[in-house]
């Protein structure tokens, strides 16, 4: 009877701990039999009995040649001295089994130097396997039948990935068409889940589940579902307990518990291409899968509603590490590295107290979804245990590894609305802590597996907004809050998500209504850690950090929750690899009410680029490292500056705006109404050229208009649209049908225009002065009576930089506030001659513009087509305000933390006010 699996990985350890020591020293002559005899012994198998050493061959060319050893039909080996030429051996290898008999072949040959094998599979048209000595045992199924497993017609294929999560969503779809749905088919496909990981990783006998499909089941696929059931039933039933006529292909199956194959589901049904794709999905190595892999999974079996309305958007494991390594993994590496150089008695002591110490740590995920976050800091958590382990033994071996090994998946938690992902967390939280127990076979050489199932994550399916997380895990307990929590923006959320946003605020309920659903899992992770050294962090939209979210969001927290912000990234772009990837802009934010004394900000150049860490005293809610202050809406600028106004507004469904084509019919028609007609600008009229135009009819006389039916006409429609809106106050301007609703536009006078949005690729948005006869539409914002110092000043880098950090973004975009951003920006105070240098340079900005009268502003402010021209006087124009600010600056979150200080001291009354009212 063959050896199982584990047994064979567990003399493939001891064989790797023999050797190692001696391998480099080893000599062909003299040790390569003692070798290849322990190589057998792995396998079960006593060497003399079936394999020759010196297995004479008679060559092509009449001379004899001499096989090191030799297995006919199995195997051919050939031994070097450590440095040899390996390649060398395997050409002479190749000529030796060329010689044999063609019922003699061997399966494969074996170059092996002590150190390093290579093995060639003959079946697979001489394909080599290369590792080292170390990485047999993760290798060593590629000499099954030398153990007595017989081969069968499958192939196994590259490591999982994407595809694996596309098959096992096809295999969910058709499962769900045939009327295979709702919890059974979500607990069936993490069934499924398990046992294609557990059949490669030596939780069952390697290949068995895959075997026994291949082997007992039709192609038609008739009897799967029965044959899996069965699989099921066993896998819950303990070995002792097991009926004795039970088939031993079943029995090999080990006893798993853990609650997972508990439950009785109905018996599913499959035809001959899903169990193809059943088979596919086998064929994957699942040995090495990548816990992120699990949220893939999930995501390629959620339609794209179903994804926006649950705000899923899963994250990759390098966004984890960004969050898990500031919350804690940095500073416990850091006392272990301080730890372990200790030369004192205490050392021992000092490190059994810190092992003692992540046995204890308990982390909670309040929306946890595949568990992605819990699995990787689990990993990371073990990792760090292993090194730890290794200091404590000094190099010595042990026999009990249990005893040694602390870090366990009890220690996590997690809350997830959807059952199917939570189940998959719970799978995956069993799967990554197998993972980490295979690399405890590596260090002490024993096959070490926790099966059955002791312990598990607590991962509960319910909604974390509604959930007492005390339920959960007790906060006395709890050292971690960390997540990606759902990401939804204000205009996106049902009135049930509404209803849990205002609830989770409460009386603070005010304006909730136009922040993100994120914003939630803020709140009550702050009033939940009240009063406890827990500490936070969070991937979310980087709206919440930027425009008028953070007074909504942050000054509660900061004044009424008393939290602080002890680490943060600044925007960069998520990236992650599930199907229908989502495209979206990220902070992540640390926070506790314990203030660390060194804070970590991350910058990111640009959105795609890496982060560098900077060290900060404080950071604000627009994670910068400047005062704590939040930027409210004001009605009126903060400074003497001319009042700012948005565009004119039509709601006229389309009767006052003209293409270029309606305009030319108007007038050749009805020429009288062409001094009615205006050049009418939206924020793409005015970057990119385009022509539009308006009926502009303020002070049309009702006599000439009565000479223009066509005019007539569009004013009717305009007058029927209104009556129709829901609005009332569209339906109150029906009584004017002739008019704008929200007229702002000059008499005779020029404006500054400031397009609402504008792309994030330009370093300046493209401000302009603007006709008074030209008007604008309600997609810009205007100035009235501004004048070209005014234009230098909201053209300049000091405030573009306002803009990015405390404007509010449209995806990357800048999106311009009248309220947030013009109104409450900190102008210079600057003497007559520091006016005049930024008035001329502001002149000459225009004027460098004007050199291409026939480039868009989009191509003048591109930076690859910015003209030299106009990017120095550009660079003047910054110089010359920066002068007026007194100071010179680095970069642009210095040059906020400066206009925020600014900010800070101009309203200092009201400053103060708020501050003492919020601490009230």
């Amino acid at each position: 009877m063959s050896l199982s699996w584990n047994e064979i990985r567990t003399r493939a350890s001891r064989f790797v701990t023999l050797w190692k020591p001696i391998a480099d020293s080893a000599r062909e002559e003299a040790d390569a039999q003692t070798f290849e005899n322990g190589f057998f012994e792995i396998f079960g198998v006593t060497r003399s009995q079936i394999a020759i050493f010196e297995h004479r061959v008679r060559l092509n060319d009449g001379s004899n040649g001499y096989i090191d050893l030799f297995w006919k039909s199995h195997i051919l080996v050939e031994m070097k001295t450590p440095g040899k030429d390996m390649s060398k051996a395997y050409s002479q290898a190749k000529e030796y089994a060329n010689a044999l008999a063609p019922n003699d072949l061997p399966k494969g040959i074996l170059i092996c130097d002590f150190r390093h094998f290579d093995y060639y599979n003959l079946l697979e048209e001489g394909r080599c396997y290369s590792f080292n000595l170390d990485s047999l045992v993760d290798n060593i199924e590629l000499f099954s039948d030398l153990a007595g497993y017989k081969d069968v017609e499958f192939k196994k294929q590259d490591s999982v990935n994407i595809e694996a999560a596309e098959k096992m969503g096809a295999l969910h779809d058709r499962l769900k068409e045939i009327g295979y749905t709702g919890h059974q088919l979500e607990l069936y496909l993490v069934r499924l889940l398990f046992c294609l990981f557990a059949d490669d990783t030596g939780i069952f006998d390697h290949d068995h589940f895959i075997r026994y499909i291949i082997q007992r089941t039709n192609a038609d696929g008739s009897d799967l579902a029965m044959h899996i059931q069965k699989i099921f039933e066993t896998l819950n039933i303990p070995k002792n307990s097991r009926l004795k006529t039970i088939d031993s292909q079943l029995n090999a199956f080990p006893y798993v518990n853990g609650g997972l194959f508990m439950e009785s589901l109905q018996t599913a049904d499959f035809d001959s291409q899903m169990r193809e794709t059943l088979i596919e999905c086998c064929a994957l190595d699942w040995s090495k899968i990548s816990p992120a892999i699990f949220g893939s999974i999930f995501q390629s079996v959620m339609n794209e509603v179903e994804r926006r309305s649950l705000g899923a958007h899963y994250t990759s494991e390098e966004n984890i590490l960004k969050v898990v390594h500031p919350l804690f993994l940095d500073d416990l590496w850091s006392e272990f590295d301080k730890t372990r150089k200790l030369v004192s008695d205490v050392r021992i002591e000092r490190l059994n107290q810190f092992h003692e110490k992540l046995a204890a740590l308990r982390f909670l995920d309040p929306a946890c979804g595949c568990g992605n976050f819990l699995v990787i800091t689990y990993r990371e958590l073990r990792i760090l245990e292993f090194d730890v382990i290794k200091e404590l033994l000094g190099g010595e071996r042990i026999l009990d590894v249990d005893t040694y090994v602390k870090v366990n998946v009890n220690q996590f938690y997690g809350m997830e609305i959807e059952e199917f992902p939570s189940q998959i967390a719970q799978v995956a939280m069993w799967l990554m802590d197998h993972q980490m127990n295979m690399l405890v076979r590596e260090m002490f050489g024993e096959y070490y597996v926790r099966i059955p199932l002791r312990e598990s994550a607590t991962i509960v399916c319910g909604n974390a907004l509604s959930l007492d997380w005390n339920s959960v895990i007790p906060k006395t307990s709890l050292s971690y809050i960390l997540g990606n929590p759902p990401f939804i923006g204000a205009m996106l959320m049902t009135e049930e998500q509404r209803g849990e946003l205002s609830a989770i605020f409460g009386a603070e309920a005010k304006g909730v209504g136009e922040i993100d659903y994120v914003a939630a899992w803020y709140k009550k992770a702050a009033i939940f850690i009240d009063q406890t050294k827990i500490e936070c962090a969070f991937v979310s939209t980087n709206s919440i950090c930027q425009g008028q979210q953070v007074a909504t969001i942050w000054e509660g927290l900061f004044y009424r929750e008393h939290i602080c912000i002890n680490f943060a990234h600044q925007t960069f772009k998520w990236f992650n690899e599930a199907r229908g990837k989502a495209a979206v802009y990220c902070v992540i934010v640390g926070f506790s009410q314990v203030d660390r004394k060194e804070k970590k900000l991350y910058h990111y150049a640009s959105v795609t680029s890496e982060p560098v860490e900077i060290s900060a005293k404080q950071i604000n809610a627009y994670l910068l490292e400047a005062p704590t202050v939040f930027i409210h809406n004001r009605s009126t600028p903060l400074f003497k500056v001319p009042p700012m106004n948005y565009g004119n507004m039509p709601r006229d469904g389309g009767g006052l705006v003209l293409t270029e084509e309606e305009r030319a019919q108007i007038i050749a028609l009805e020429p009288l109404a062409e001094k009615w007609i205006r050049l009418y600008l939206g924020a793409d009229e005015y970057i990119y050229n385009k022509k539009r135009y308006c009926l502009w009819l303020v002070g049309a006389s009702p006599s000439e208009l009565r000479l223009c039916p066509m005019v007539l006409k569009r004013i009717e429609a305009v007058r029927a649209f209104r009556i129709a809106s829901k609005a009332k106050s569209t339906r109150e301007f029906a009584k004017t049908p002739s008019l704008f609703c929200q007229i702002t536009q000059p008499a005779d006078q020029d404006y500054i225009i400031i397009p609402l949005h504008s792309s994030e690729k330009r370093k300046y948005i493209p401000i302009g002065f603007m006709s008074g006869q030209t008007i604008s539409s309600n997609a810009n914002s205007i100035i009235v009576g501004a004048s070209l110092y005014h234009f230098g000043i909201l053209t300049s880098t000091m405030h573009m930089a306002w803009v990015a950090y405390v404007g509010g973004r449209l995806e990357l975009r800048y999106r311009y506030s009248k309220d947030i951003v013009y109104n409450n920006f900190p102008w210079p105070q600057p003497n007559p001659k520091q006016i005049a240098d930024i008035e001329a340079n502001a002149a000459s900005v225009l004027a460098a513009r004007g050199e291409f009268p026939e480039a868009t502003l989009a191509d003048l402010y591109d930076p690859a087509t910015m003209p030299p021209a106009l990017v120095r006087a550009h660079d003047q124009l910054d110089k010359s305000v920066e002068r007026a600010y007194g100071k010179q600056f680095s970069d642009d979150s210095v040059r906020v933390a400066f206009l925020l200080d600014i900010y800070m001291k101009s309203t200092a009354d009201l400053f103060s006010e708020k501050v003492s009212r919020r601490k009230a």
